[in-house]
Order: structure tokens, then C-alpha cells, then sequence
């Protein structure tokens, strides 16, 4: 039987599987690099098609796979949806990824992380 903690790790590992599973299309990844290049002001969901030249019908299939993995926020201004990258959930995502490399066996180091961010 799993202890509480190993429920909750083993609950985040296929909550991360999942975040990294929608952003592993070509159109959704432009996506997400858009939104943050936008970020914070986001962008909405005429300006995404221009920029990608991807397909409205496709476009809002890919923005809310994105959405529904908590990788985007979509708000209501009158007739159009603004979306932004939400940054909270991507930086969570980091952070797990780069846990056991840069704590328990020091494979890469925090500050070459930072290096790369700037």
C-alpha cells in the first residue's frame, strides 16, 4: 500500500505526463512560445490564427487541450477570448522537472538553469 506522500508524487507525476503531453504537438508548443512572448497582456484568438496561420476549427481544438491542462487562461472581453500562458503552472512544471537533477544528484546545477533563462 502507497503512503499519502507517495500518492500525492505519484498524482503530480501524471498531472506533469499530462501538461507535457498537450504541449507535445509543433502547433500547440507555437502556441505556448507565442503566449508567453505576449505575456503578460496575452493575446486573443484572431491575433493567434494571424500570427500561426494555423486554422480557426484547429486553433480553438489545440487552445483548449492547452486550457484544459491548466497551461492557458482564456478570459471573456465582449465578443473575443484572450488567452494567456499561465505562467504559475508552467513554472511549477520547471520546477519539477529540474528537481532530483538539481538537488539530490547535482547532474545540472540551479545557476546554469537561471544561465540559460536569460
Amino acid at each position: 500500500m502507497q503512503t499519502s506522500s507517495a500518492v500525492k508524487a505519484s498524482e503530480r507525476v501524471v498531472k506533469y505526463a499530462d501538461m507535457f503531453s498537450a504541449m507535445g504537438t509543433e502547433p500547440r508548443l507555437r502556441i505556448m512560445q507565442l503566449l508567453l512572448s505576449a505575456h503578460p497582456e496575452g493575446l486573443v484568438v484572431g491575433e493567434i490564427q494571424a500570427e500561426l496561420d494555423i486554422p480557426n476549427s484547429t486553433l480553438s481544438h489545440h487552445l483548449e487541450k492547452l486550457k484544459s491542462e491548466g497551461l492557458v487562461q482564456v478570459q471573456r472581453e465582449k465578443t473575443f477570448l484572450r488567452y494567456t500562458a499561465d505562467t504559475i503552472a508552467l513554472q511549477e512544471l520547471l520546477q519539477f522537472l529540474y528537481a532530483e537533477c538539481c538537488t539530490r544528484n547535482k547532474a545540472v546545477k540551479p545557476e546554469h538553469i537561471v544561465r540559460i533563462c536569460k
